[in-house]
């Protein structure tokens, strides 16, 4: 998303993760049987691994405070099996 915003856009942003303005999650090994049975339970939807990395980064803050324009998936899915997720954006 940030090569349609130019090169000053991502030195910004680059400058903002050495600032320490917040961190990038990384997925782990571990984290594959989850986004396996995300993708298996919302394969109607379906649910791409993006979205999938948020249920898991949701599941890991022990929160579900999103900013997304995906109100349609995200009214939907559910972290730690049962708890919605509350969409910032809307």
């Amino acid at each position: 998303m940030l090569t349609r915003k130019g090169v000053e856009a991502q030195i910004n942003f680059i400058n903002s993760l050495q600032q320490e303005l917040f961190t990038i999650f990384n997925l782990e090994p571990h984290h594959s049987p989850r986004i396996i049975e995300l993708m298996k339970k919302y394969a109607d939807i379906p649910i791409d691994l993006a979205d999938a990395s948020l249920v898991i980064l949701a599941e890991h803050l022990g929160h579900g405070r999103i900013f997304s324009v995906d109100q349609r998936d995200f009214n939907t899915y559910r972290w730690k099996q049962s708890y919605p997720f509350e969409n910032l954006m809307f």
